[in-house]
């Protein structure tokens, strides 16, 4: 059922409805796993109509979260797709029903590693591992609630691109377009690699505590501001680091311009940089969580839960396919996306695949580059 306390507001001149539902019975895991009582945050923007076809599910990337087009309620920051949903934007709350749930196992109202369990303490590392699918199975539950048999479409960046791939492929009758951006159909070893980085910096600060930091009041920030530096570096480009920092020094507290201190505080502009992102990532996010949503990312392959055939994970959709690389993004390069859309061409499904040209690598989904406003406001008025 759905919280009677839901907060209905106008943002940014888009009427704006947020909301936690309950499911109502066991979600079952990939696992093998039954996990009770999962609760998911979500946010809508804009009317659905009388004949509820005209939702889009939006689906957010592993540091995102439910506030795609409002403020943010810990940072007070812009949504993080604010410059592409709303009034006359490529998806246009005017013309949309737009729907951004916080996934199963995020740290923002969804049920996850600091939900409380039937003991009355958080989970921590008694959370079961989940998986991509599963956090499209509570999105399903969510679009049955919300009386939403068929999507006009599902969007999605990063790893909300690979739940928008899990969601065409899994649950074929429920969407009638799927947008992938800048994603991938499973992870490769870089990608397993990088994560994993980032997951033994978390569970090497003592004050992890093998996960039981909840009670503490303080848990691994510094691991987890070492995990978001190493992978904010795969988000970025090399040009675009080269362009924005260079080499350029700091300048030091006592007002020397560009200098190097000879010691290991942030002399260069880029560490300042890398720093302020993994300190502020902090403030936002639950260090279980990360770790879970990186494994669940890790174990994502599209292929394999279809008998080895990426092809025969669309055999049943009749979704329409839009494919969206960019040609600075070497976390997931353009031939993750052709061969997505080659095995897409193979099962005789519609698709139309698209590299775009930025600067910005991986981000570029997220910044401002007009061709993607284009493609997706094109590809969602088919």
């Amino acid at each position: 059922m759905a919280d009677p306390n839901c907060q209905i507001e106008m943002a940014s001149a888009i009427l704006t409805r947020s909301d936690t539902f309950a499911l109502s019975a066991p979600l079952t895991l990939d696992c093998g796993r039954m996990l009770d009582g999962v609760e998911v945050a979500y946010e809508t923007y804009g009317t659905l109509n009388p004949d509820k076809s005209n939702a889009v599910l939006l689906s957010h990337a592993l540091t995102m979260d439910q506030y795609g087009a409002s403020l943010h309620p810990i940072t007070g920051k812009p949504g993080w797709w604010q410059r592409s949903v709303g009034p006359g934007l490529p998806i246009d709350t005017d013309r949309y029903f737009v729907i951004c749930a916080n996934v199963l196992g995020g740290c923002m109202g969804s049920t996850g590693p600091a939900s409380l369990a039937d003991d009355g303490a958080a989970y921590a590392m008694r959370f079961p591992v989940i998986t991509i699918r599963d956090m499209v199975r509570a999105q399903i539950a969510l679009l049955d609630m919300l009386g939403i048999e068929r999507l006009h479409a599902v969007v999605g960046g990063s790893m909300g691109g690979m739940q928008a791939l899990s969601l065409a492929a899994n649950f074929p009758e429920r969407t009638a377009a799927a947008l992938i951006i800048a994603a991938t159909a499973r992870h490769s070893a870089q990608n397993i690699a990088f994560h994993e980085v980032g997951r033994q910096a978390i569970m090497a600060d003592p004050e992890w505590r093998g996960g039981d930091y909840y009670a503490h009041g303080k848990g691994p920030e510094k691991g987890l501001s070492v995990a978001r530096m190493a992978a904010h570096i795969t988000y970025l480009s090399e040009a675009g680091l080269t362009d924005k920092f260079g080499r350029n020094l700091q300048d030091r507290p006592d007002g020397t311009k560009g200098a190097k201190t000879f010691g290991f505080d942030a002399d260069f502009q880029v560490e300042s940089y890398l720093r302020h992102q993994g300190i502020a990532f902090t403030d936002r996010f639950d260090a279980n969580s990360y770790l879970y949503i990186t494994r669940a990312m890790d174990y994502f392959d599209l292929a394999e839960e279809h008998g080895g055939m990426l092809a025969n994970a669309f055999e049943q959709s009749k979704a329409r396919f839009c494919l969206v690389s960019f040609d600075t993004d070497w976390l997931y390069p353009t031939a993750e996306s052709r061969q997505i859309a080659h095995s897409l061409n193979a099962a005789g499904k519609r698709v139309s695949f698209i590299e775009l040209s930025a600067p910005h690598g991986h981000d570029s989904f997220l910044l401002d580059v007009p061709a993607l406003d284009r493609v997706i406001d094109g590809f969602l008025k088919q």
